[in-house]
């Protein structure tokens, strides 16, 4: 559900885009992600740092893109975050005891740390690529591909990383299910 939360102002923008033009999009974005993180304050629920750094990079760039009437700012916006997250794991790694993957996994997943270094970097990977990617489509691409990108490429995107990274511990049998401690199998009625 949170991840859902976090995707409507995407929606928004992209829903408005097509009704209207990227200018609106954007004001529509802005307004969106300034609703999100007000209604938490006001559920006084934690606000993320992800979603903060959201909140500011789309006020800051989607100002950049009103004030100048150039899409090319809004249009770096993804990129910027993506960058911004990749380098946020990289540097946890070489930053206390535990990187941030594992700080956010590690109540449902005990794994070596080996593993837990291999998840980090591959997500840092997965993240600087998608930022180029979002370069790659948005000076490539029509406008309203671009804008279709960014709401489906940037699920899919996530999903294929959630889904590598299942398939990643499944492969590494770090996905198995733990023997019991007194070395029975379950199901023995020995």
């Amino acid at each position: 559900m949170k991840q859902f939360f976090e995707f409507v102002p995407i929606v928004v923008f992209v829903i408005t885009y097509f009704f209207t033009d990227i200018y609106y999009a954007t004001g529509a974005l802005m307004i969106a992600v300034t609703l999100q993180v007000g209604g938490l304050r006001l559920a006084g629920r934690k606000i993320g740092h992800q979603l903060m750094v959201t909140f500011w990079l789309s006020m800051v760039f989607g100002g950049l893109t009103l004030l100048y009437q150039d899409k090319t700012f809004i249009q770096w916006k993804p990129t910027i975050l993506n960058w911004a997250l990749a380098c946020a794991l990289f540097g946890s790694h070489f930053i206390g005891d535990r990187n941030l993957v594992q700080r956010m996994l590690d109540a449902q997943l005990k794994l070596p740390a080996r593993i837990w270094a291999h998840l980090n970097f591959g997500w840092v990977g997965g993240f600087a690529l998608a930022g180029i990617l979002n370069l790659y489509v948005a000076y490539n691409f029509s406008e309203a591909f671009w804008v279709s990108y960014k709401l489906i490429g940037g699920f899919g995107l996530t999903l294929m990383y959630v889904l590598a990274t299942v398939a990643y511990l499944a492969a590494t049998g770090n996905l198995d299910e733990p023997a019991p401690a007194d070395g029975t199998e379950e199901g023995d009625n020995a």
